[in-house]
């Protein structure tokens, strides 16, 4: 953003007070500005706001009116009046002093911006950066481990990594350049500001003394009031009396009047017919226009509908054509992708390429019509100012008199361009300067025989001035198109670029150390290898030609350097040709080797598009410019970014090096100041002295050319002549200088370095213009040089004395130092002697002697006329039509004598405009008043002509003074704005309708002022029907302004109204409005037409109750009013009905809202108001909470964040401080130092590590849509209890409509299809106040609802709900009754509430059923109820189990082993339900249930006890867990069961109860096991002792072999019945089965084997078992299938019995007796 350029002192006013003013503006002189605010105080409008004579108000002169106007005469005179000139000023200054206040403000925010976003940048780098160190170990890693999959992801992943920090170090540099620019612009602003507060504390004094002034003129205003109101006293008492006198006239004339009453009211009635008939006529009229009306709009409609169709047909054409246009051009891309394909390109890039060359086209179009348009823009204000600047010569030729000014001093006329550039460039200023700059191509490669590349863009030095206007003159028209181009790219043309210049040591020839032939050897050598490097680059069929890589920035420039500081830079190469290419640096200049360090990291293989950075350090040692180049090696050849680094210096320019005083009379004082900046960075002296030819020139009317210099045989000569021939170039070289830029006006003012030297020994060599001042400054010359004998005395003495003599002098301020990047206020003084034209040059010199001096120019015009006007521009302000203004015109006469004058006005304004007297008599010296009087008519504008423009209503009058023996007249203009008087509505009708007598109707209208001048307006004669607002229709109307008028009618009976309102203006000017309007009797009429409900709280209710009246009892309208609608027909008599209509979405509910009142009776209607908060607002409120809640945990987790930071910093500073002593002093102290800084680097990057990864790991908060939070989520809720608290009171206002029709509604709440006129509509209006309720619920985020959700029957849940006193008054509380038969109950007492204390119910809930309950709670106070809505939900619980059949059996399992079965518990209902699992081996009725007999003796019984074997131990043999807990609503909970015997046993078993609520038993599970010693088993036999553990143990016995023991044998018996049925016999089968226990013990056997003795005995029994032997593994049952069929010839009717061994071998020998018993039953 371009920085204003604000100058200060004097001329920072003027500056300040001009920045807003047109070109034209600019070009007045100061004699019209003088002029102009010398005017300023001639006429004046105030003096016409009151009156100025008694005679205005209409009393005698006998009043005292005359000394208080004596005494504010008095007052005026002691307090000076601030003019209009100096109030504007002080405006136009306070208003720029704002802006640049705030721009500092904007330039501090973009600084904060940029330094945040920088901040964040080198987390995210640092992140980033350590990121890419854990990936490469990893990727160490992997390669170790050979992980392929591994190692592609992770390169990948570390690809990434390195393009996103080439990026983010991108971007750092990128904000570090904008930080540095947002920077220096706010240092800029600050020293403006700085420069501004000695013109800022000015502007203060001259607020204060406007202030005093209005408070001066409110005083005069007061007094005159006063003085008014006493004559209003004195009017009252003479009005007292001409009323009396009026009350007897009136008396006579009443009686009188009555008579003419009698006569008139027989002439009324017959009028009155004959109206009435006309009436009718006229709305038959009426209704026919209005019906061909209608005709022609449903016509237009039709037209329309089809008009729409067509369109909608064009639109589905216009589509399909696209459609296919884009089908075109798929098929058109496809084809050129298999082209492309199929020539071996890369399509993407192809495809690319083209798209960025239709895009290039399309911008350069659009960049070519806005370049058109602005051609166009800035041509046709030049034109329009000037054909202003003509028409202003057409009106008043004399006032620019044509001044034939020398060949020599004016700048040389150049073509259209060249004048355009130079118009722009004084328009603009240096805003221009900045823009227009040189074009700075990128770095070219360059070639062995090539010279810098500077050498090739600028022109050296000794290019002859000659050749480089030439070439300047020949390309103008291409310089002038691109100075109003704009660049591609915003920023493009930003950066200065300072044109190179080549080193003075590398232009000195160096010495040769190398012999002729190791040259031409290692030139062999250099063009054999770069033959081998340099390749040329064919992409598509083109050769890529010109830089292959492109620098950022172009120049690398060290500006206003320091020795011994260290500066870096960093610096951006990107790959500009069509594919892959490869940089090397080849090095910098050599001599520049000392001073530049590069650190460049070579990039390799580099695509088309990338870039890599290149580090430049720079380090001073000597204080001198140093230019070079940086060169590198591309594959498609060198090339070289340039180097410059620039010293302090001084950068001097003044704003305007001529002066043009214009044309002044003599005996005038004019002064013109001058700006001299410095825009370097080193400061200096100056003194402003007259140039060498400083003589005062005065320019005859046909000016001799300028003589040539005389060579002398001085060194300085040709020094002096090119001095000469510079200074007649200043004014037309001046601006073009400027334009170049600093560099070139600094290398052009290098080679001028002796002319500073003899400036003043060339005076002498100058030809004067005027002979005669010639040989007058010879002689006193020769005399000087005679009495001094120094030359350098004479000049100096010459020059002060025609200095002190000169018509232009320099101010005060002629010589100062001059600070870096300061500025310094010139002035120059301008006092005209003798008529003519004077001219003169004066040089700023400097004690930098690197510095030229600056010449200046100034001329001027002194004009000798003894007669002229003090206001040459009489300005008359804004005049009305038919009104007389008048002002005094001084003319002043600096003539000896007394002249006459003759005062003419031009002959087209002389019927509207008049000078008084025609003629008269200036006396010497003295001043004559003229008096102007201007009376504007309505002709005025067929009159003037020219002088009038009709738009704008600008006169410009121009008028002439004719002075005797005075060839050339007086001019003078008068200038006046004349403006209507009208006052305009916006409508000439107002039409009221309808009007209900228990009503009022308004109608607003516009009243729109027309004039330019403030006008009073006031409505006079009003009916007593009528009443006319604002301000009872009277106001103030401000230029153009329109204000809204209400009129209200108020109907008194059913009739007909016409009638007209006249409004008056100031000036006693009537418009008039007619207005008509019909009264309505409705058959029905409310008994309230307004209800004001009291303050209700939000979610309170109040209730208000009206009626509705039918009074209709008569048709006799003589008797009392009748219902009817104006004229019409009478409303019948009878039952009426009615409906309100409300808004669905208000606070409102009325009941009944439709009903039916009987002739004579009344219905009762309650209107209920129920304030609550806008969804709207509340999800508002809630996204506002919500980010307000991330804001505060963003805070939180940054505080935690340093906190923790600093606590590593802390401890990483104490382990730094503890360091090892050494034995030299001198390592140990260096040792601390580096110990030292480095554990400061790590305490920054672990200070950095956290920030960076909670950014890198923080996602961006995104707040939901207002539509996504529910009414029924918490967040809806704290919301609302927040909006509730904040809540500042509402008022809203409703006018419900109660339409009325004749006839009984069927429905009560729907009227059915009555006949109604809209006429008759009655309206209720309501005015409903809301405030914030003084008590409100804080628990549950503020929800008023207590829902206690399902619930099983038969608990209880409570509940707490904690209310608050948010008011300024304690609240007694009460609340109403529940129901004692219901679920809910409130279970503590309410207690009063003091301001912000809290109470805490306890409300609760024990459902007895499964169903819905629903109660209110309103805990009242004494004006306001807060409801409490409790409702719960009643509900049965139910719980299943996994185990089918209710039993688990454990199987066999080795004693002192566990097994374990795990069964689940499923809620099915929809609440959470508790359970607890118990015991009968644990319960306490355990022993009281073994009381009983045995199951084996009452085997008719059902056992008591299901408790078997327990444990030796005590313990219970089944563990579960758990025993209790609680299970959510469709979820399930897994019970275990642990078997855990300690002996043998066959009998352990136990019961499980599951009880849920109310210690309900869900289900009941049986428990079984048995238990072994060893590992095998054997189960199926039939039942042999009781299932009770006996306490006898069997002795085992040894085996025979020794080796084992070998128990008791054991029985076991298997019956087995052989079923027979019809001479057919089946055999019995009977199953038994071996088992093998899975053990845990390490030295058990993994097998059991078993076999069966004897089966061949058994085979002839007829018993068959399989299989007869066998092997069982861990964890097995095999199944022996026992089969008897009897054999032939056996007794059916005996049974068989057999025994057999069965021999397992396990961990032990077990033998087993196997005893079968076969029989055959029927």
């Amino acid at each position: 953003m371009e920085i204003p350029d604000f100058p200060s002192g004097s001329e920072g006013e003027n500056a300040l007070l001009s920045e807003e003013q047109s070109p034209t503006q600019k070009m007045w002189t100061d004699e019209e500005t003088e002029d102009e605010e010398t005017g300023e105080e001639g006429f004046k409008d105030e003096e016409t706001l009151f009156p100025k004579s008694v005679d205005d108000f209409g009393f005698s002169s006998e009043s005292s009116w005359d000394g208080d106007e004596a005494d504010l005469a008095v007052d005026f005179d002691v307090i000076k009046k601030m003019s209009y000139a100096e109030r504007s000023r002080m405006y136009k200054l306070r208003r720029n002093l704002d802006q640049l206040d705030s721009f500092h403000k904007q330039k501090e925010y973009e600084v904060l911006k940029a330094r945040e976003e920088q901040k964040t940048c080198r987390l995210r780098i640092a992140e980033l950066e350590k990121q890419r160190v854990d990936v490469e170990e990893e990727i160490s890693e992997q390669e170790k481990a050979q992980n392929t999959a591994a190692l592609f992801r992770l390169r990948a992943l570390h690809r990434r990594l390195c393009v996103e920090l080439q990026g983010e170090e991108d971007l750092e540099s990128q904000i570090e350049l904008v930080l540095g620019e947002n920077e220096y612009e706010l240092c800029q602003v600050e020293v403006e500001q700085g420069r501004f507060s000695s013109l800022r504390r000015e502007v203060q004094r001259d607020e204060e003394k406007s202030e005093t002034q209005r408070g001066w003129e409110a005083n005069q205003r007061l007094q005159k009031e006063e003085a008014a109101v006493r004559r209003a006293e004195l009017r009252k008492q003479l009005d007292r009396k001409k009323q009396m006198n009026c009350l007897k006239e009136q008396e006579v004339q009443h009686r009188k009047a009555v008579e003419d009453t009698m006569k008139n009211h027989k002439k009324a009635v017959r009028f009155l017919k004959e109206t009435t008939s006309r009436i009718h006529q006229k709305e038959t009229e009426k209704e026919l226009r209005s019906r061909e009306e209608m005709e022609r709009r449903t016509q237009a409609v039709l037209s329309l509908k089809s008009k729409i169709t067509a369109t909608k047909e064009n639109i589905r054409a216009m589509q399909a054509r696209d459609q296919a246009k884009a089908a075109v051009q798929k098929e058109e891309e496809r084809r050129i992708r298999e082209s492309v394909r199929r020539e071996g390109g890369d399509v993407t890039k192809y495809m690319y390429q083209q798209k960025r060359l239709r895009e290039f086209e399309r911008q350069k179009q659009a960049f070519e019509e806005q370049k058109i348009s602005r051609k166009v823009e800035i041509l046709s204000k030049i034109l329009q100012e000037e054909a202003q600047m003509e028409k202003r010569k057409k009106l008043l030729p004399d006032l620019f008199p044509k001044i034939q000014k020398s060949q020599d001093f004016m700048p040389q006329s150049g073509k259209p361009s060249d004048k355009l550039l130079q118009y722009l460039e004084m328009t603009y200023g240096e805003a221009d300067d900045e823009n227009y700059r040189p074009k700075w191509r990128s770095p070219s490669p360059m070639s062995e025989d090539d010279g810098p590349i500077s050498e090739k863009v600028s022109p050296g030095p000794d290019l002859p001035p000659g050749s480089q206007d030439y070439t300047e003159d020949g390309d103008s028209e291409e310089e002038a198109e691109e100075s109003l181009a704009q660049p591609e790219f915003t920023g493009l043309w930003d950066q200065k670029h300072k044109t190179y210049k080549i080193p003075q040591d590398e232009t000195r020839p160096r010495p040769i150390t190398t012999n002729k032939m190791e040259q031409e050897i290692l030139a062999r050598t250099l063009e054999k290898h770069r033959s081998g490097i340099i390749q040329k680059q064919v992409v598509v069929g083109r050769e890529f030609k010109g830089c292959p890589f492109y620098s950022k920035p172009d120049v690398i420039h060290f500006k206003d350097f320091e020795v011994g500081k260290t500066y870096k830079k960093k610096i951006m190469l990107t790959n500009s040709t069509y594919t892959i290419n490869f940089c090397k640096l080849v090095g910098v200049s050599e001599h520049l080797r000392d001073f530049i360090y590069l650190h460049f990291d070579p990039p390799g293989q580099m695509s088309a598009g990338m870039a890599c950075d290149l580090g430049v350090t720079f380090k001073p040692m000597i204080n001198e410019d140093l230019f070079g180049e940086v060169t590198f090696l591309a594959q498609t050849g060198p090339f070289a970014v340039p180097l410059k680094c620039t010293i302090k210096k001084c950068d001097l320019a003044v704003d305007s090096s001529l002066i043009d005083f214009g044309t002044h009379v003599v005996g005038e004082t004019i002064s013109r100041t001058i700006t001299l900046s410095n825009r370097g960075a080193l400061g200096t002296k100056f003194n402003l002295v007259t140039s060498a030819s400083s003589s005062a020139v005065r320019l005859t009317p046909e000016p001799s050319p300028l003589g040539q210099p005389t060579p002398q045989d001085s060194p300085c000569a040709g020094v002096v002549s090119e001095a000469k021939g510079s200074t007649t170039q200043d004014s037309g070289e001046s601006c073009k200088e400027q334009s170049e830029g600093p560099d070139h006006s600094s290398e052009t003012r290098s080679h001028k370095t002796a002319k500073e030297k003899c400036a003043f020994l060339s005076s002498s060599e100058q030809t004067p213009l005027v002979p005669e001042q010639q040989n007058q400054d010879m002689a006193v010359t020769s005399d000087l040089m005679s009495m001094t004998g120094s030359r350098e005395e004479l000049l100096e003495s010459s020059a002060q004395e025609l200095l002190e003599t000169s018509e232009i002098k320099p101010g005060e301020v002629t010589e100062g130092e001059l600070r870096p990047f300061g500025f310094v206020r010139l002035q120059i003084m301008f006092t005209p002697t003798i008529p003519g034209e004077v001219q003169m040059d004066f040089d700023i010199k400097f004690s930098d002697s690197n510095s030229q001096s600056i010449p200046v120019r100034v001329r001027g015009v002194a004009i000798d006329v003894p007669v002229w006007v003090s206001k040459p521009n009489v300005d008359l302000k804004i005049c009305m039509y038919d009104r007389l203004y008048q002002d005094s015109i001084p003319v002043h006469s600096r003539a000896n004598t007394a002249v006459r004058a003759t005062f003419e006005v031009c002959k087209e304004l002389r019927n509207h405009m008049e000078l008084l007297p025609k003629s008269g008599y200036i006396q010497a010296r003295s001043t004559f008043n003229v008096q102007l009087k201007f009376l504007p008519r309505l002709s005025l504008t067929e009159d003037a002509g020219g002088y009038f423009d009709k738009e704008t209503g600008v006169l410009e009058v121009p008028m002439t003074i004719h002075v005797a023996d005075q060839t050339r007249p007086v001019l003078f203009a008068v200038h006046a704005v004349v403006t209507a008087s009208d006052l305009e509505f916006d409508r000439k009708e107002v039409d009221f309708g309808h009007c209900s007598i228990h009503e009022s109707v308004q109608a607003s209208v516009h009243l729109t002022n027309k004039s330019l001048l403030p006008q009073e307006f006031g409505f006079v004669g009003i009916p007593k029907y009528v009443d006319v607002q604002p301000n009872d229709g009277f106001g103030i109307l401000l230029p153009m302004e329109t204000v809204e008028i209400d009129i209200i009618f108020s109907a008194i009976k059913a009739k007909e109204y016409s009638f007209e309102l006249t409004c008056k203006s100031g000036i006693n000017r009537d418009f008039k409005l007619s207005c008509q309007a019909v009264g309505v009797h409705p058959p029905l009429e409310l008994s309230h037409s307004l209800v004001q409900f009291g303050a209700t709280a939000v979610n309170d209710k109040s209730t208000a109750t009206l009626y509705v009246v039918n009074s209709h009892t008569s048709c006799n309208e003589f008797t009392h009013p009748v219902p009817r609608i104006g004229k019409g027909a009478i409303a019948p008599v009878g039952p009426t009905s009615f409906k309100f209509v409300y808004p669905e979405d208000s606070d409102i509910t009325i009941t009944p809202a439709v009903g039916t009142v009987l002739p004579g009776k009344s219905c009762p209607v309650q209107v209920c108001f129920r304030p609550s908060l806008c969804k709207q607002h509340i999800q508002d409120e809630a996204i506002h909470m919500l980010c307000r809640a991330e804001e505060t945990r963003l805070l939180l987790q940054n505080k935690n964040e340093k906190e923790a930071a600093n606590a590593k910093k802390t401890e990483t500073d104490a382990m730094s401080i503890k360091e090892p002593p050494s034995a030299s002093k001198g390592k140990k102290k260096q040792k601390q130092a580096s110990a030292k800084q480095t554990a400061n680097e790590k305490a920054i990057k672990t200070c950095d590590t956290p920030g960076a990864n909670s950014s890198a790991n923080r996602s961006p908060f995104n707040p939901p849509k207002p539509g996504d939070i529910q009414p029924d989520s918490d967040t809806f809720a704290a919301a609302q209890a927040s909006l509730i608290r904040s809540f500042k009171g509402s008022f809203k206002r409703y006018i419900i409509p109660c339409f009325v029709a004749s006839g009984k509604s069927a429905n009560r709440n729907e009227p059915g299809h009555l006949q109604y006129s809209p006429h008759n509509t009655l309206y209720l209006e309501l005015h409903c106040p809301a405030v914030v309720p003084p008590l409100v619920v804080i628990s549950d985020h503020g929800r008023s609802t207590v829902n206690f959700k399902e619930v099983a029957a038969g608990q209880m849940v409570v509940k707490r709900v904690t209310v608050q006193n948010i008011s300024h008054e304690p609240l007694e509380l009460s609340s109403t009754l529940l129901d004692p038969n219901g679920p809910f109950t409130l279970m503590n007492a309410l207690r009063p509430l003091q301001p912000g204390a809290t109470h805490t119910l306890l409300v609760s809930f024990s459902p007895v059923e499964g169903k819905k309950f629903y109660e209110t709670l309103e805990i009242r106070t004494s004006n306001v109820a807060l409801c409490l809505n409790l409702s719960g939900i009643g509900i049965y619980p139910s719980v299943t189990c996994s185990v089918e059949g209710g039993f688990i059996d454990f199987g066999y399992v080795l004693a002192n082993e566990s097994a374990t079965s795990v069964f689940k518990l499923q809620n099915t209902s929809s609440i959470l339900v508790n359970y607890s699992v118990k015991q009968d081996s644990v319960s306490v009725k355990k022993h009281k249930d073994q009381q009983g007999l045995p199951s084996f003796l009452t085997p008719s019984k059902e056992p008591q006890s299901r408790v078997g074997t327990q444990n030796n131990s005590g313990l219970s043999v089944f563990c579960v867990s758990p025993l209790e807990g609680a299970i959510n609503p469709g979820m399930s909970q897994d019970i275990t069961v642990t078997f855990q015997p300690d002996h043998e046993s066959l009998y352990y078993s136990d019961r499980l109860t599951v009880e849920i609520v109310n210690k309900e038993v869900a289900h009941v599970i049986q428990l079984k096991g048995s238990s072994r010693t060893h590992t095998m088993f054997v189960d199926g036999g039939d039942p042999l002792d009781a299932p009770v553990e006996s306490l006898a143990d069997l002795p085992a016995k040894e085996d025979p072999e020794g080796t084992e023991l070998v128990e008791l044998m054991k029985p076991i018996l298997l019956t087995l019945k052989a079923a027979c049925s019809e001479n057919t016999l089946a055999p019995a089968v009977r199953v038994l089965k071996v088992g093998c226990i899975q053990s845990t013990q390490p030295l058990a056997k993994k097998n059991v084997e078993f076999s069966f003795d004897n089966l061949n005995t058994l085979q002839q029994k007829g018993f068959n078992l399989d299989p007869g032997k066998g092997a069982v593994d861990p964890g097995q049952k095999k199944s022996i299938t026992v089969t008897w069929a009897p054999p032939s010839g056996h007794d059916v009717t005996q049974p068989v019995s057999i025994s057999t061994q069965l021999t397992l071998k396990g961990d032990v020998t077990e033998i087993y007796k196997l005893t079968l018993f076969a029989l055959v039953s029927s």
